[in-house]
Protein backbone atom coordinates (compact mmCIF):
# COMPACT_ATOMS: atom_id res chain seq x y z
CA UNK A 1 0.00 0.00 0.00
CA UNK A 2 1.12 3.39 -0.42
CA UNK A 3 1.15 6.29 1.79
CA UNK A 4 -1.88 8.80 0.95
CA UNK A 5 -0.33 11.94 -0.56
CA UNK A 6 2.45 10.57 -2.55
CA UNK A 7 2.61 11.25 -6.29
CA UNK A 8 1.92 8.74 -8.93
CA UNK A 9 1.88 8.11 -12.13
CA UNK A 10 -0.94 6.59 -14.07
CA UNK A 11 0.71 3.53 -16.25
CA UNK A 12 -2.43 1.96 -17.69
CA UNK A 13 -5.96 1.63 -17.87
CA UNK A 14 -7.32 -1.58 -16.94
CA UNK A 15 -11.15 -1.33 -16.65
CA UNK A 16 -11.35 1.70 -19.60
CA UNK A 17 -12.30 4.47 -17.48
CA UNK A 18 -10.53 6.98 -19.46
CA UNK A 19 -7.70 7.92 -17.49
CA UNK A 20 -5.25 9.95 -18.42
CA UNK A 21 -2.59 7.17 -18.93
CA UNK A 22 1.05 8.82 -18.54
CA UNK A 23 -0.20 12.05 -16.17
CA UNK A 24 0.74 12.63 -12.61
CA UNK A 25 -1.58 12.62 -9.74
CA UNK A 26 -1.71 12.26 -5.89
CA UNK A 27 -3.02 9.02 -3.61
CA UNK A 28 -5.55 10.90 -1.57
CA UNK A 29 -7.73 7.88 -0.34
CA UNK A 30 -7.99 4.45 0.07
CA UNK A 31 -10.85 2.32 -0.91
CA UNK A 32 -11.62 -0.13 1.57
CA UNK A 33 -14.56 -1.81 0.48
CA UNK A 34 -13.89 -5.74 -0.10
CA UNK A 35 -16.35 -5.88 -2.65
CA UNK A 36 -15.00 -3.63 -4.97
CA UNK A 37 -11.77 -4.11 -7.10
CA UNK A 38 -10.22 -0.46 -6.96
CA UNK A 39 -7.92 -0.09 -4.07
CA UNK A 40 -7.12 3.74 -4.23
CA UNK A 41 -8.84 7.25 -4.96
CA UNK A 42 -6.50 9.52 -7.05
CA UNK A 43 -6.70 13.03 -7.74
CA UNK A 44 -5.03 13.91 -11.06
CA UNK A 45 -4.66 17.73 -11.09
CA UNK A 46 -4.44 18.10 -14.89
CA UNK A 47 -7.79 16.61 -15.44
CA UNK A 48 -9.13 18.65 -12.24
CA UNK A 49 -11.30 15.19 -11.60
CA UNK A 50 -10.51 12.42 -9.10
CA UNK A 51 -10.45 8.75 -9.89
CA UNK A 52 -11.26 5.37 -8.93
CA UNK A 53 -7.86 2.97 -9.52
CA UNK A 54 -6.73 -0.53 -8.86
CA UNK A 55 -2.90 -0.69 -7.97
CA UNK A 56 -2.24 -1.85 -10.98
CA UNK A 57 -2.87 0.86 -12.97
CA UNK A 58 -0.44 3.47 -11.15
CA UNK A 59 3.04 3.08 -10.00
CA UNK A 60 5.10 5.53 -7.97
CA UNK A 61 7.40 8.23 -9.48
CA UNK A 62 10.65 7.31 -7.77
CA UNK A 63 9.68 4.00 -8.99
CA UNK A 64 9.74 4.93 -12.67
CA UNK A 65 12.67 7.45 -12.40
CA UNK A 66 14.61 4.67 -11.03
CA UNK A 67 13.59 2.07 -13.95
CA UNK A 68 14.75 5.04 -16.17
CA UNK A 69 18.44 5.65 -14.52
CA UNK A 70 19.00 2.36 -14.89
CA UNK A 71 17.77 1.97 -19.01
CA UNK A 72 19.70 4.43 -19.37
CA UNK A 73 22.50 3.67 -17.78
CA UNK A 74 22.43 0.35 -19.45
CA UNK A 75 22.44 1.58 -23.18
CA UNK A 76 25.31 4.20 -22.36
CA UNK A 77 27.17 0.91 -21.06
CA UNK A 78 26.66 -1.19 -24.02
CA UNK A 79 27.78 2.31 -26.29
CA UNK A 80 30.75 2.77 -23.88
CA UNK A 81 31.73 -1.12 -25.10
CA UNK A 82 31.27 -0.63 -28.74
CA UNK A 83 33.21 2.41 -28.83
CA UNK A 84 36.29 1.19 -27.29
CA UNK A 85 35.41 -2.83 -28.87
CA UNK A 86 35.51 -4.15 -25.88
CA UNK A 87 33.46 -7.74 -26.53
CA UNK A 88 33.13 -9.01 -23.16
CA UNK A 89 31.53 -6.09 -21.30
CA UNK A 90 29.21 -6.23 -24.57
CA UNK A 91 28.20 -9.44 -24.48
CA UNK A 92 28.28 -9.32 -20.54
CA UNK A 93 25.48 -6.74 -21.13
CA UNK A 94 23.27 -8.04 -23.80
CA UNK A 95 23.58 -11.55 -22.42
CA UNK A 96 23.21 -10.93 -18.62
CA UNK A 97 25.34 -11.97 -15.66
CA UNK A 98 24.48 -15.25 -15.47
CA UNK A 99 25.92 -16.27 -19.30
CA UNK A 100 29.90 -15.06 -17.78
CA UNK A 101 29.41 -17.05 -15.38
CA UNK A 102 28.60 -20.13 -17.14
CA UNK A 103 31.34 -19.07 -19.36
CA UNK A 104 33.58 -19.08 -16.65
CA UNK A 105 32.42 -22.25 -15.77
CA UNK A 106 33.14 -24.13 -18.69
CA UNK A 107 36.61 -22.47 -19.38
CA UNK A 108 37.47 -23.67 -16.39
CA UNK A 109 37.02 -27.26 -17.40
CA UNK A 110 39.29 -27.46 -20.56
CA UNK A 111 40.40 -30.95 -21.22
CA UNK A 112 43.06 -32.67 -23.34
CA UNK A 113 42.35 -34.17 -25.94
CA UNK A 114 43.19 -37.76 -24.78
CA UNK A 115 41.12 -37.32 -21.87
CA UNK A 116 38.34 -35.98 -24.19
CA UNK A 117 38.27 -39.07 -25.81
CA UNK A 118 38.53 -41.31 -22.86
CA UNK A 119 35.25 -39.94 -21.86
CA UNK A 120 33.60 -40.08 -25.02
CA UNK A 121 34.93 -43.72 -25.33
CA UNK A 122 33.26 -44.94 -21.47
CA UNK A 123 29.97 -43.51 -22.50
CA UNK A 124 30.16 -45.78 -25.24
CA UNK A 125 30.22 -48.45 -23.69
CA UNK A 126 27.37 -47.70 -21.38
Amino acid sequence: MHKLGVKIVIVSDLFEQNLPVGEYGYIIAYDRNVDNAFDYIIRVPKANRNFFVPAADIELEEVLYQLEAERVERESLIDFALATHNESLFRRLMNGEEAEVEEEAGASETQSPDDFIRQVNLKAWI
